[in-house]
């Protein structure tokens, strides 16, 4: 266990608390986590996770953009919770199936990763999960879920015992994010329908 696994894990937990709560502040605690997961999955031979905080690190500065313009310029209005659209589903599952694919075998021929599958899976769970909660798409929380089923495991094998204990408190963190999740989407889909009601 090292400092940096330490304040990864600390970052890492304030974060997700953070998300589950619909909280700005998510994005800046996001940033400086990443940095700390860089250096530590660098140093565990995770190259696909250490790649992935910096891709993280862009996707941050894009969700705290759409959380406080309302996913458009010109707005100030906060970005509504929704349901994942079928078109989405499609092309995150597409994107995603060959980010996996591509990412698996690039691993296996150009590093010496002993995990080269289940790290471009997380990697790939992990970027359709931060996509969605940057647009505040409920079910993002089930790709983190997902990530987390993986991940758990994987760092533990790789001997990052803390991060495995981090990430189980995730997977709690992610139902509780669900759960507050959906209830608000489902409340801004009541009153939506309640105002076209109202108005025809």
């Amino acid at each position: 266990m090292s400092w940096t696994e330490v304040l990864g894990f600390a970052t890492g937990a304030l974060c997700v608390w953070l998300v589950a709560r619909q909280h700005v502040a998510n994005w800046p605690i996001g940033i400086a986590n990443n940095v700390f997961f860089i250096v530590l999955f660098a140093r565990a031979g995770l190259y696909a996770d250490a790649g992935l905080q910096i891709v993280f690190i862009a996707l941050a500065a894009y969700g705290w953009w759409s959380w406080t313009h309302g996913g458009g310029p010109g707005t100030a209005e906060a970005l509504p919770v929704r349901a994942t659209t079928r078109t989405e589903w499609t092309w995150l599952a597409a994107a995603g199936a060959v980010g996996v694919l591509a990412l698996t075998l690039l691993l296996g021929r150009v590093s010496d990763s002993t995990v080269p599958f289940w790290d471009a899976l997380t990697t790939g769970l992990s970027l359709a999960a931060t996509y969605g909660q940057c647009r505040k798409l409920v079910e993002s929380w089930w790709l983190w879920i997902a990530a987390d089923l993986v991940y758990i495991p994987l760092y533990a094998y790789k001997g990052l015992y803390l991060t495995s204990v981090l990430y189980a408190g995730f997977l709690v963190l992610c139902l509780i994010g669900l759960r507050n999740w959906r209830r608000e989407a489902t409340t801004a889909s009541g009153a939506r329908t309640a105002a076209v009601g109202a108005g025809a």
